[in-house]
């Protein structure tokens, strides 16, 4: 209780922000990237006179506590039948760590894909995710180390958020590796960023899944150096590519969006490679999309609640996510 009253004093402090609208945040119509066929759109904190930046202290993402070696991810046991919907989280350390809904953790005894946004506070006892499998074929008798491997696209975490169906979900990741002309034994979602050839029938099919993870690190690349040559108040972007709008993540602290981003920038980049084409969306019509997101309180949860997810802490929000 004294960790979660911790969060909420940080968010309060600004309590405006909290509340991820207009009067706090706006859209940098004016700073957007652009590189190929994906333009993203930063959005960014105002200065409401306090400092203009508010950070939630002793928060982590997953892939950086992943990474200090402070995440400690197993499977709950060996069974598929009982095990397959759970994974096992050791947080030891002082931090809490935020888990994003649609992230994907390979490796285990299978692929999986996180459900909810969750806020994993210290403990030295057991916590457990509720996941979904996204290697359809593949249940393994030895349990592989697992690895952060980022978000998914927006057109499987739309599945997953609408849908909380696994059929529904092997089923859209067949689709895309079937569109993007990607042979996998397993009928793994990640055999999009991997590509690994068996025959020479497969030549061609693999020549092509070779080029899309090629051009895949160089968007990231790209979009990643830019971020990190920007000032500290992007909170969120919006993303495009040729007449739709990808998807929109928001933040209720920079420290947050930051931990998040590498992991978002691959979504949308694979969202892009599978399904876009060159930008041809008009900023006119991001903003119109944009304002039934951010204009108030109440067309935000409407809007919201048809397309897309809020993620709160006690009564903060902290995170905003629409397709």
């Amino acid at each position: 209780m004294k960790f979660l009253f911790s969060i909420l004093f940080a968010l309060s402090a600004n309590a405006a922000l909290s509340q991820l609208t207009y009067e706090t945040l706006f859209v940098d119509y004016d700073s957007a990237l652009l590189y190929k066929n994906l333009k993203i759109i930063p959005i960014r904190q105002k200065d409401n006179g306090y400092g203009g930046i508010i950070g939630i202290p002793k928060v982590m993402s997953l892939s950086d506590a992943i990474k200090k070696g402070i995440a400690k991810i197993t499977e709950r046991g060996t069974a598929s039948t009982e095990n397959v919907h759970w994974l096992r989280i050791n947080n030891n350390s002082d931090s809490a760590i935020y888990v994003g809904s649609g992230e994907i953790i390979s490796g285990g005894r299978q692929d999986r894909m996180v459900m909810h946004d969750t806020i994993l506070r210290p403990s030295n006892k057991d916590q457990y995710i509720p996941v979904m499998c996204v290697e359809e074929d593949r249940w393994s008798d030895k349990e592989e180390p697992f690895e952060y491997r980022g978000f998914a696209n927006s057109h499987l975490r739309k599945v997953l958020d609408s849908s909380k169906n696994q059929v529904q979900i092997w089923r859209e990741i067949d689709y895309q590796l079937e569109r993007g002309h990607v042979n996998s034994k397993s009928m793994a979602y990640l055999s999009q960023r991997e590509p690994k050839g068996e025959s020479k029938r497969e030549k061609r099919r693999r020549e092509k899944q070779h080029e899309q993870v090629h051009l895949g690190d160089d968007y990231f690349n790209y979009f990643i150096q830019k971020f990190k040559n920007a000032d500290t108040s992007v909170v969120g972007i919006v993303c495009v590519s040729d007449s739709a709008i990808l998807g929109c993540d928001i933040f209720a602290a920079v420290n947050l969006f930051n931990g998040q981003l590498p992991a978002l920038l691959r979504g949308y980049i694979d969202e892009a490679l599978l399904f876009g084409g060159p930008v041809r969306l008009p900023n006119d019509k991001v903003m119109k999309y944009m304002d039934k997101i951010l204009t108030d309180k109440k067309s935000q949860e409407e809007f919201v609640s048809r397309h897309g997810k809020i993620f709160k802490e006690g009564k903060e929000i902290i995170h905003i996510y629409t397709y």
